[in-house]
């Protein structure tokens, strides 16, 4: 797999978030590399409220928190279907395992991926004998990542050949720019639309159509990241959308606001 994603797609106003926390991502032990995409590591100290919001990815995250003097905790997060907003202020850390689509159930093969999504349930319900403090207490990042290797490990992965089909899946819907109809996509592939849909709802926790709207709208996100002006028309055909009107109205119900809006309050 390769290094840890430089990019900023799902977060929304990124350049705004990065002004205000320090955020890392780094790659786990080699063993666990199919199955992740990366972990995620953010440490604050705000004077003021700052609440930053995320258009999620297809993957569960597992999130080890701590917020002020507060106990260390953690949490399983399954994808999230709205726009996630998390409201940070005082001193805090996370530190979050951000699991390819597909790549959960190896390390929580007793439910299908589907049970979690829309959810964030406590760790102690998902995997036993968490220690979150372990993982949130050393200083150094490295000991942090160390941590986040051996709590992995001591859980599996199980291998799984449904679960590197469902991966593959989700990449190339990620990666080919061709894939826009999920019964095109099935048929590529050699799968019915219905077994496609069972083998989602299983290993990646939504459906295939569902996974390449986000990720058309992670796109349109990314675009406007960039401060360069964007042509909404052009990336709408680029996208695979009918017209401009439907990559509008996609974003708007995503994201909250309009994509001129959105560029406007990016501006300012």
């Amino acid at each position: 797999m390769a290094a840890p994603r430089r990019d900023t797609r799902g977060i929304v106003d990124a350049a705004e978030l990065f002004t205000r926390v320090t955020f890392r991502r780094h790659e786990p032990a080699g063993p666990l590399r199919p199955y992740l995409e990366h972990y995620w590591l953010i440490d604050w100290d705000l004077s003021q409220p700052y609440a930053s919001h995320v258009v999620p990815h297809p993957s569960v995250n597992v999130v080890f928190q701590q917020y002020g003097d507060q106990a260390p905790w953690g949490e399983v997060a399954g994808i999230g279907l709205e726009l996630f907003t998390q409201k940070l202020q005082g001193r805090g850390r996370v530190c979050g395992i951000q699991f390819r689509p597909g790549g959960f159930r190896p390390f929580a093969p007793g439910r299908p991926v589907a049970h979690w999504t829309g959810r964030r349930v406590p760790l102690t319900e998902v995997f036993p004998e968490p220690d979150p403090a372990a993982v949130l207490t050393p200083a150094g990042e490295r000991d942090r990542v160390a941590a986040l290797d051996a709590f992995l490990l001591g859980l599996g992965p199980h291998a799984d050949p449904q679960a590197d089909l469902a991966m593959a899946l989700v990449d190339r819907i990620r990666t080919d720019r061709t894939v826009r109809r999920v019964a095109d996509f099935a048929r590529s592939e050699g799968l019915s639309v219905r077994l496609m849909q069972r083998l989602f709802a299983a290993y990646v926790g939504v459906g295939p159509k569902w996974v390449i709207l986000r990720y058309r709208i992670h796109e349109a996100l990314e675009r406007t990241e960039t401060g360069r002006a964007v042509n909404w028309a052009g990336l709408a055909a680029d996208l695979g959308y009918a017209d401009q009107a439907h990559l509008v109205r996609d974003f708007t119900a995503t994201v909250g606001v309009p994509p001129a809006a959105y560029v406007h309050h990016r501006a300012r």
